[in-house]
């Protein structure tokens, strides 16, 4: 298994390949164009960022057999698909922002898949050849919001609610990985890939029949049973993946001014 990051160091961000506590720096802007550059940092000396930087994260929902549906819900008959903006993307570590706009955040653990080379009309069979690995992400979304408008842009896309991390795993077989997520060290939820009901390639063809995959972009390939759970202000959360790693983060209020005045219009 090879554990690729994107880091900061002197105000510069680089790629990288994880070796124990060492970090050998990578030479080239995207995983096909990767060489080795010979000089090695200290793991513990960097500061982690999202381990990639996807145009867009096609996210899906209710992809997990163990999901208790909600009343009026059914299952999907092919992917249900949205879109986070790559401007809700979060680094480990860091705050998701509890925003004015809302009053209840729901956090969801997924597995990602990372695209590693331009994807367009990619066979399922094919698919495995278009994936630079995987790494952890929290589907962090305004639950409130998500409610009232039927639509589901709004509560998905504020910036914070897309932390990725800590890194993308190489070489490893995703179909039966464990994914735990913990809010204050209590168990929230506990899922396994093998019950996902769209699975990794057919995902990553399908969605590749639609929208053009870039390099670095990233498929939430959804959440195990037990979503939906709130996160609190001074909440941390943490979303385990088997044979990844752990993604942390915590939850702070805005500080920013709220400037938006309400408007009403009748129609």
């Amino acid at each position: 298994m090879d554990r690729y990051i994107r880091f900061s160091n002197n105000n510069k961000i680089h790629y990288g390949l994880v070796n124990g506590d060492k970090v050998s720096k990578l030479m080239g802007e995207e995983f096909q164009d990767f060489e080795v550059s010979g000089i090695e940092y200290d793991l513990s000396s960097v500061k982690l960022l999202a381990p990639c930087s996807p145009t867009k994260a096609v996210c899906v929902g209710l992809n997990y057999k163990d999901t208790i549906l909600e009343p009026g819900a059914k299952w999907p008959v092919e992917p249900l698909l949205f879109i986070k903006p790559s401007t809700s993307l979060l680094n480990p570590g860091e705050s998701i922002i509890k925003w004015p706009m809302t009053e209840d955040l729901a956090f969801e653990a997924e597995l990602a898949i990372v695209i590693g080379k331009k994807a367009h009309l990619v066979s399922e069979d094919d698919a495995h050849k278009y994936i630079w690995g995987y790494t952890i992400a929290n589907d962090v979304t305004a639950k409130d919001l998500q409610k009232t408008d039927g639509l589901w842009a709004r509560s998905k896309s504020f910036d914070t609610f897309l932390p990725l991390g800590p890194w993308i795993a190489s070489g490893i077989d995703a179909h039966n990985l464990t994914i735990t997520s913990l809010v204050n060290g209590q168990q929230k939820q506990k899922g396994n890939t093998a019950d996902l009901i769209f699975g990794i390639e057919y995902l990553v063809s399908y969605i590749s029949h639609i929208t053009t995959l870039l390099p670095g972009d990233v498929i939430l390939t959804g959440t195990p049973g037990g979503y939906g759970s709130s996160l609190d202000v001074n909440d941390k959360v943490e979303i385990e993946i088997s044979e990844i790693g752990t993604l942390t983060n915590y939850c702070k209020r805005s500080t920013d001014t709220w400037s938006l005045a309400p408007r009403h219009k009748s129609i």
